[in-house]
């Protein structure tokens, strides 16, 4: 949900990785994290046609460490027109078993995943 009523979809990807990462990275220098890329809705067509379900939102990434009992949120605000390029959300979580949950700032669906960060 976005400006107003606006049904909208998300769509993420990302890397679990120890670090440190390179200069020109999405995140130099971080370590034990999870870098996630943000996508709003898609294009039936392809990267040139129509984009569907995309809506101005706040992606909001909820972490927890299993092993560590360490949690932290990360936001990031998603314009509904940016297309050619992801948004980056880092994830400082440290080493160990990570539940996620990625949601956004307006009533939604949220979806989870854990993953294991070296």
């Amino acid at each position: 949900m976005g400006n107003g009523v606006c049904v909208g979809m998300l769509s993420t990807g990302g890397t679990a990785f120890d670090g440190p990462l390179y200069q020109y990275s999405e995140a130099p220098g971080a370590t034990h994290s999870v870098v996630l890329r943000i996508t709003q809705g898609f294009s039936p067509v392809g990267e040139w046609g129509p984009q569907l379900l995309a809506c101005d939102v706040t992606a909001v990434v909820d972490w927890r460490n299993l092993d560590t009992g360490q949690t932290g949120t990360v936001t990031q605000f998603i314009p509904a027109g940016q297309r050619s390029t992801p948004a980056i959300v880092l994830a400082e979580t440290g080493p160990g078993r990570v539940s996620l949950t990625v949601r956004t700032d307006r009533p939604s669906l949220p979806a989870s995943t854990e993953v294991v960060v070296p």
